[in-house]
């Protein structure tokens, strides 16, 4: 059987095609103990954030009503300008929140 190059071509774009696709959909969510998240002291529940470190934080700062929060008011978890490649929690918070505008 002969391939020729263009079958090895198609395929080889095909073969990026999906591995682009699937690392785009598949992202993990951001850990706690991740160095940046620790820089940062992101928390996946707000209520937990640290107040005697942070004595002006407030319940109602969550991730998604940050400007920097990426994805949809509605969606459970999202992406943060931060966290490349990893989710947040929606109702999370870190010492970079600011005010969505």
């Amino acid at each position: 059987m002969k391939s020729n190059r263009r079958t090895f071509m198609l395929t080889l774009a095909a073969t990026g095609a999906a591995v682009t696709a699937t690392g785009s959909f598949a992202q993990a969510r951001l850990d706690e103990k991740d160095p940046q998240a620790v820089a940062l002291s992101y928390v996946a529940d707000s209520a937990k954030a640290d107040v005697k470190k942070f004595p002006k934080h407030d319940s109602a700062q969550l991730c998604n009503g940050c400007a920097l929060w990426q994805s949809k008011p509605t969606d459970a978890q999202g992406n943060c300008a931060l966290f490349a490649g990893k989710q947040v929690n929606a109702k999370g918070w870190c010492s970079a929140w600011a005010r969505k505008v």
